[in-house]
């Protein structure tokens, strides 16, 4: 069975790669999917969000990095995917989940949505606050892989510059 992990992962955390990793031991395939939200404004590009995600689930050999820009039941219909898997943090993040899983479940009756509890380790954590501790070089590394945290480092320093 094929799942949709989607998300903006701007940038991804460990609590990210926490419900990716756990999506990957439930599924056949999981499609990590970077949503293009013309409505945000994210400190990384689509491209370097794919790159950094690819980077970070190499070691999962059933996951795929994609990005799109579509309402995202037009998306699991072109990837013949029938599972959308989503993280919950907190009460706040569910009942927003919940709203979208049943707005979803309206256009598309074979699409299910599968909630998966953040680790307790994780249950702060959002790419908001690791964006905003990195931006003033607070430290990270327990909050994101080596290679983002690399990333961030860079990004700000460019443009402090």
């Amino acid at each position: 069975m094929v799942a949709v992990c989607p998300g903006s992962f701007d940038p991804v955390t460990y609590g990210h790669l926490d419900i990716i990793q756990r999506a990957a031991a439930t599924f056949d395939k999981v499609i990590v999917a970077v949503l293009r939200n013309a409505s945000k404004s994210p400190l990384f590009t689509i491209e370097e969000r794919k790159e950094l995600l690819i980077e970070v689930t190499r070691d999962y050999p059933n996951v795929e990095v994609d990005s799109f820009d579509d309402l995202l039941i037009n998306y699991m219909k072109q990837k013949q995917a029938h599972v959308i898997v989503k993280g919950l943090r907190a009460v706040s993040d569910f009942e927003y989940e919940l709203q979208m899983a049943s707005l979803n479940r309206k256009l598309s009756s074979d699409i299910e949505t599968f909630f998966m509890m953040s680790s307790t380790t994780y249950s702060y954590l959002s790419s908001s606050i690791v964006k905003q501790i990195a931006q003033f070089n607070g430290p990270v590394g327990d909050l994101v892989p080596e290679a983002v945290e690399k990333a961030l480092r860079h990004k700000f320093d460019s443009i402090r510059k």
